[in-house]
């Protein structure tokens, strides 16, 4: 504890964790005056959302997979081990109403669901190996991050 080569200490940044900050500022920035400030503040979390993803053991992907002709979408595509999960992320402000992932509606849930079957079959992955998650993002200080495994069906792969 305590040494000098020691990278799990308090506070210390890895080179690449600060390139990543340094990348993602300048998209967000480009972002900000090119999106509308909603679908700015979705893009900034989905990129809060990629990072800790990755830091928790989980391949990213795909991000923003669509398949052809239809409003169906799916935020993040990941893997942990043969799991392949499907995120949808939500972003707010403030929580002051409820939490971010209470807006997600039956509809968007069906059109998710419908985006993951398109990449399981193209992929030929088994719909056994398939688990659909959310991950909850409130932009206060600092940020406030909830993943929820297994968001959609109760039971499904952990």
């Amino acid at each position: 504890m305590g040494a000098r080569g020691d990278k799990k200490r308090s506070g210390w940044i890895q080179p690449h964790q600060l390139l990543w900050r340094f990348s993602d500022a300048i998209r967000q920035r480009g972002q900000a005056q090119t999106l509308a400030p909603h679908e700015a503040l979705g893009r900034r979390g989905e990129d809060l959302a990629h990072r800790y993803l990755r830091s928790a053991g989980y391949t990213v992907v795909a991000r923003n997979y669509r398949p052809g002709g239809g409003e169906a979408e799916v935020d993040l595509v990941a893997r942990k081990g043969d799991i392949v999960v499907f995120v949808e992320v939500k972003s707010r402000t403030t929580d002051e109403f409820s939490s971010p992932d209470r807006s997600i509606g039956e509809q968007k849930r069906k059109n998710i669901v419908r985006a993951a079957r398109a990449y399981a079959t193209r992929a030929k992955i088994d719909w056994s190996q398939v688990r659909f998650d959310t991950i909850s993002i409130v932009f206060s200080n600092p940020p406030k991050l909830v993943h929820q495994k297994d968001a959609f069906f109760e039971g499904r792969v952990i």
